[in-house]
């Protein structure tokens, strides 16, 4: 499937035309990952969006990077298919990388989209640069909001802690 078809079923790069399409898909890098890969691992620094063309990612947090039990292993937040992205805060901050990304389809296919590339473009076509940027706060706000309904959820579902 070419690159840009992928892209257009993408959430994020809604509404992009054809020719920013392409502009987008000439700065993609194909990866392949195997069932058990880590793509990245939490708190490491992060600089790519990635777009899954084929296969099955799960976010995963670790615990015990907050002191929790660690006996108990990375907990899957999110599972993530065909057409849908992850990785995105690494656009917008440069920071740490909150969760692990971790894939759980054998020939997982991704598109890495380099943050320095994709920047240039932002910056050169100010159109593409308006609705990549729209596209990213909708998706992030949609996440923040999954986000809070399962914070409420646990703190209003989750049998008391005994002292």
């Amino acid at each position: 499937m070419p690159i840009t078809s992928i892209l257009k079923n993408a959430d994020i790069f809604y509404e992009l035309t054809n020719t920013q399409l392409e502009l987008v898909a000439s700065i993609c890098e194909e990866r392949t990952y195997q069932t058990g890969d880590v793509v990245f691992a939490e708190n490491t620094a992060g600089d790519e969006l990635y777009v899954i063309a084929e296969g099955e990612v799960e976010i995963q947090l670790d615990p015990a990077m907050i002191g929790e039990d660690d006996d108990i292993g990375p907990r899957t937040i999110a599972t993530m298919r065909r057409g849908q992205s992850f990785g995105e805060v690494a656009l917008v901050d440069q920071g740490l990388r909150s969760a692990a990304a971790r894939c759980t389809r054998h020939n997982t296919q991704l598109l890495i989209v380099p943050r320095d590339k994709l920047m240039l473009l932002c910056d050169t076509y100010p159109q593409l640069g308006y609705r990549l940027m729209r596209n990213l706060a909708a998706d992030l706000a949609m996440k923040i909001r999954n986000t809070d309904l399962q914070v409420r959820e646990h703190l209003t579902w989750s049998p008391p802690q005994s002292d």
